[in-house]
């Protein structure tokens, strides 16, 4: 058996972020602060994992749990102990073998042998899950247990929550085993070249930046290496609409990464040439005639509709599925032929299944066979048409307001309106600044919540707050979602004066 440093003080997250980049893993260990610290979504994903977790816990019936604490020697003990008390599930049992720590979700013991439950917030088995619980796997074998078998939990999407929540419909718990055994063999040899780059504690590897950096997640050192490290600009040749990753490597490894530098003759789609000699003439192409065509196919009064939505893993409330878009807010601008505005705007009460309070003031502010208008309206009518389905009594009037939108991304999907700054892209990330510049910085001067991500996290921690607290976080909500429609007011405003190609 090949002998591993026991220096080396791997977690089996630390083993993942491994197998996806070794730097990353050096980085971790020896140069920290050049990652980038999680943000609000990364913590959600978080907290949403142990969430899940502790759920999925009750699936396995008559357990202990370890108590976590720094102190692993502890937690070690604690397992082997309940392991001798003949305890038939444990969870968050922990071993290690070699330097390699692992907590095993939930361990079946039975009689001499053992199975491994590794438990994801997830909807589908990845393969980084398999790399996972190999490493358990590992560990537990070389330990002298006989492992009987292994498999990952999941959150099963199509699941649609009754009046009670249903465990065993909730989750998915699929056997892994043989993909799991046929990992083992390499696991020495992946180790021991981990164990190399670990040992040289004053040289960071040299590995070049790929499609790693990105999958199978956003790596906290990708701002590292490609911007700090090699000066790779936000917009550049890893950023042309849907060029594939092997053709982003091909101009890399030519060391073009800069729009401007790629060369006329360079393969692509007919959409990704015409971005990239967009951004290299500077200019903006206006296509006068479509966008009056659009702007004239608008009836009003005319009402523009954001809604703002959040995510359960674990539905909360009746009709739901996990991770299904549950409108909690919507901001509606209302504007007449004569240009004046009006707002309407709904945001949910705490602790209580928002939808159907939104549902019936949405069909009373938007009146029948109006033109309502979104950006990328396909969000908005998905939420809507769920809407529908789940309340029939509101059903025709909301489909009223599905089959009337009409989508302000049309003219940007369709290139009438392009502009350098926008950066080959439709999307109103790109679109608002390039058309209404005053806007970003009215984003930026909001109070506490200045994007949707944001948005969704602060309703969703809601109820731990105060009465004084949840007023301020509500006015924020309003705030930003008042905004989001005024912007799309002023981006169609910029649209119905457009007068010559530039």
């Amino acid at each position: 058996m090949m002998e591993i440093n026991k220096s080396m003080n791997l977690s089996k997250s630390l083993y993942t972020r491994a197998i996806q980049c070794p730097k990353s893993l050096w980085l971790k260990k020896y140069k920290k602060k050049v990652l980038t610290p999680p943000d609000v979504s990364a913590q959600a994903v978080f907290e949403t994992g142990n969430l899940v977790g502790d759920l999925a816990c009750q699936l396995f019936e008559g357990g202990k749990e370890v108590a976590y604490t720094k102190n692993y020697d502890e937690m070690i003990t604690s397992t082997q102990n309940y392991i001798d008390e003949n305890i038939p599930y444990i969870y968050e049992a922990t071993f290690n073998y070699e330097g390699i720590l692992v907590m095993v979700d939930v361990l079946h013991v039975e009689g001499n042998k053992v199975s491994i439950y590794e438990v994801k917030s997830s909807t589908s088995v990845k393969d980084i899950y398999l790399h996972d619980v190999s490493i358990q796997y590992y560990v537990l074998k070389n330990l002298g247990f006989s492992v009987k078998s292994a498999f990952v939990v999941h959150v099963n999407k199509s699941y649609v929550r009754g009046e009670e929540l249903d465990l065993k419909e909730l989750f998915c718990v699929v056997d892994v085993s043989e993909e799991v055994l046929a990992l083992q063999e390499n696991i020495p040899t992946v180790l021991s070249e981990f164990n190399a780059y670990l040992d040289d504690k004053e040289h960071e590897p040299n590995i070049d930046i790929g499609k790693h950096c990105k999958k199978p997640y956003e790596c906290d050192a990708k701002e590292y290496c490609w911007k700090t490290q090699r000066g790779i600009p936000s917009y550049s040749v890893f950023n042309i609409f849907n060029l594939g990753s092997k053709k982003q490597v091909e101009l890399y490894e030519k060391g073009i990464v800069n729009i401007a530098d790629v060369p006329d003759d360079f393969a692509m789609t007919a959409n990704q040439a015409e971005a990239v000699k967009n951004y290299k003439s500077g200019e903006t192409h206006i296509h006068v005639k479509p966008i009056k065509e659009f702007c004239e196919s608008l009836n009003y009064e005319l009402y523009y509709l954001d809604f703002e939505t959040y995510q359960q893993a674990v539905p909360l409330y009746k009709g739901i599925s996990p991770y299904q878009q549950i409108p909690f807010q919507y901001s509606l601008h209302v504007e007449h032929e004569d240009g004046t505005l009006a707002h309407y705007e709904f945001l949910a009460k705490i602790g209580a299944d928002p939808r159907r309070a939104l549902a019936e003031q949405l069909v009373h502010d938007i009146p029948l066979h109006v033109n309502t208008l979104a950006y990328n309206m396909s969000f908005e009518k998905g939420v809507i048409k769920k809407l529908a389905e789940q309340f029939e009594d509101l059903s025709q009037r909301l489909m009223d307001i599905h089959d009337n939108m009409k989508d302000l991304m049309v003219p940007f999907q369709k290139k009438h309106y392009v502009s350098p700054s926008m950066q080959g892209s439709y999307s109103i990330k790109y679109v608002l600044p390039a058309l209404v510049p005053e806007f970003e910085k009215a984003y930026k001067e909001l109070e506490g919540i200045q994007n949707g991500s944001q948005a969704m996290r602060a309703f969703a921690s809601l109820h731990v707050k105060s009465l004084k607290e949840q007023e301020v976080v509500r006015k924020q909500l309003l705030a930003y979602c008042e905004l989001d429609t005024l912007a799309m007011v002023k981006i169609l405003d910029i649209l119905k004066n457009v007068k010559i190609s530039k």
